[in-house]
């Protein structure tokens, strides 16, 4: 039986306080880009309460996403921003969400991510990585932005970490390991990364931004 509004958001003051909660409840979080980060990003922001994202990606499930990506064999095909929305829905049934079917570019991130408070950086590339934080923190100053950097191959997770690069910048990962140096993505690895980018969202909601 699906749990009530009331009994929902109750459930969730008694794990995170009332007052973290209502912050959670009224935040909005931009996901840039829906793989094996952004995913995972976003489940942990939905099972947290936070009250809106906002997800934008271009592409479909691919069976090679299945690996590592919040994603069922059966969606296979289906626009990511579809397939995810519907299983954060199973997961919590009153979050708002806006998706965006497009590719994020120069020209559109600022449009895309204008109602955001924290904005999540979750491309694959770094060519893109770099283009939406020079985006942001040239033309959206006042927003926090949390982006990744490093979460490639069986190194240890331990080597994952969060530094704050400057007094609204988040940078999550181990800043070494390349997938393009032939290192494979692996989920247990990339899931870290992914919580380490949801996990400061969270603190900075609440006002911790130290790392």
């Amino acid at each position: 039986m699906t749990p009530t509004r009331e009994e929902f958001y109750n459930a969730l003051i008694e794990r995170h306080g009332a007052e973290n909660q209502k912050k959670f409840d009224e935040a909005t979080v931009a996901i840039c880009g829906l793989g094996g980060l952004g995913s995972n990003i976003s489940i942990c922001l939905a099972r947290a309460g936070v009250g809106k994202l906002i997800l934008i990606d271009f592409d479909k499930v691919d069976i090679s996403n299945l690996h590592r990506q919040q994603y069922k064999a059966a969606q296979v095909g289906i626009p990511k921003t579809q397939a995810l929305s519907d299983n954060l829905k199973e997961i919590n049934p009153y979050i708002t969400i806006e998706t965006h079917n497009t590719k994020v570019t120069e020209e559109n991130v600022i449009e895309l991510t204008k109602d955001a408070d924290i904005v999540c950086e979750a491309f694959d590339k770094a060519e893109n990585k770099a283009m939406l934080v020079n985006a942001i923190l040239e033309n959206a100053p006042e927003k926090y932005l949390v982006s990744s950097s490093g979460m490639a191959g069986f190194g240890s997770a331990n080597l994952i970490k969060t530094k704050k690069i400057s007094k609204k910048f988040f940078l999550s990962g181990d800043s070494v390991s390349d997938v393009n140096d032939g290192i494979g993505l692996i989920s247990s690895r990339v899931m870290a990364c992914a919580a380490h980018e949801a996990h400061m969202a969270l603190r900075i909601l609440m006002g911790e931004t130290e790392t």
